[in-house]
């Protein structure tokens, strides 16, 4: 019969039992886990399961940690997410937020800008840590997404985004992401970006703040090529600040509008 043992086909005797094929291809796994369950005790296995051993700890080599990703996500769309590139201007609540999303999915390359530091007042909402208070966003996110993903390459530009420099930063891109908290920064990219490159996506968040209705963030449409996410009403503002739950909400809608656009689908 064939199983697969983290994620490679394997040939076996009728009959054969988990532990035995623990024994025979990791020895020291302490983690069994068939077909998607923790196995906490020996059994028969049948033609077609799939089987992950793990040593707990211990990191996955590269190749097999493509094997299970693709597992997760199936080949074919794997296949798509892992050759592409998306850009991210801007790191803070919003695009940190996103690019950790995209690396745990398997995005190949994300090219992130953004010119400033981590600071005490990021940590309420922002994917950093205290011990990095004080680095600059981009190099202190792509440190988190090597921990978290290290098949993905990363450019990280510690810069402010300019009408001028745009095409130097994005040009590969398959989507840009617009992350930034400023207003005039979120116009300049958006009006740049559209007139520069007329054929990619870009993926903008607007109306954020506060602990208002989760349902009211949505991913709309709102010209060829252009997605906003948000609610396009809730601005930052004295007693209504910017707040993980609903800043993350934003972003994950970001992230998953650009995942529906690299796989060839409408995100709204």
């Amino acid at each position: 019969m064939q199983i697969f043992v983290n994620e490679h086909s394997c040939e076996l005797a009728e009959e054969s039992c988990l532990f035995t094929v623990r024994e025979r291809y990791k020895p020291t796994a302490d983690l069994l886990i068939v077909n998607g369950y923790p196995a906490q005790k020996d059994q028969v296995l049948k033609d077609g399961d799939r089987v992950v051993l793990i040593r707990r700890g211990e990191q996955p080599s590269a190749d097999e940690l493509e094997a299970l990703m693709m597992a997760r996500h199936t080949p074919g769309v794997h296949k798509k997410i892992r050759t592409s590139c998306v850009g991210i201007a801007g790191v803070g609540g919003l695009g940190s937020n996103i690019a950790i999303a995209l690396a745990r999915v398997g995005v190949g390359q994300l090219i992130l800008a953004d010119f400033d530091l981590v600071e005490p007042s990021n940590l309420n909402r922002q994917q950093y840590f205290i011990d990095q208070i004080g680095l600059p966003k981009v190099m202190a996110l792509q440190e988190n997404l090597r921990r978290i993903n290290p098949g993905v390459r990363v450019q990280a530009h510690q810069l402010k985004v300019t009408a001028d420099n745009l095409t130097e930063l994005f040009g590969q891109v398959d989507v840009l992401v617009e992350a930034f908290d400023a207003a005039e920064q979120k116009a300049l990219l958006t009006s740049n970006f559209l007139q520069q490159f007329p054929q990619v996506p870009l993926v903008a968040a607007s109306g954020m703040a506060g602990y208002e209705s989760s349902n009211s963030i949505q991913t709309r449409r709102v010209a060829d090529r252009f997605y906003l996410c948000g609610d396009g009403v809730t601005a930052a503002q004295p007693g209504r600040g910017l707040m993980a739950p609903r800043v993350g909400i934003a972003a994950h809608h970001q992230a998953n509008a650009v995942l529906r656009l690299l796989l060839g689908e409408e995100p709204c």
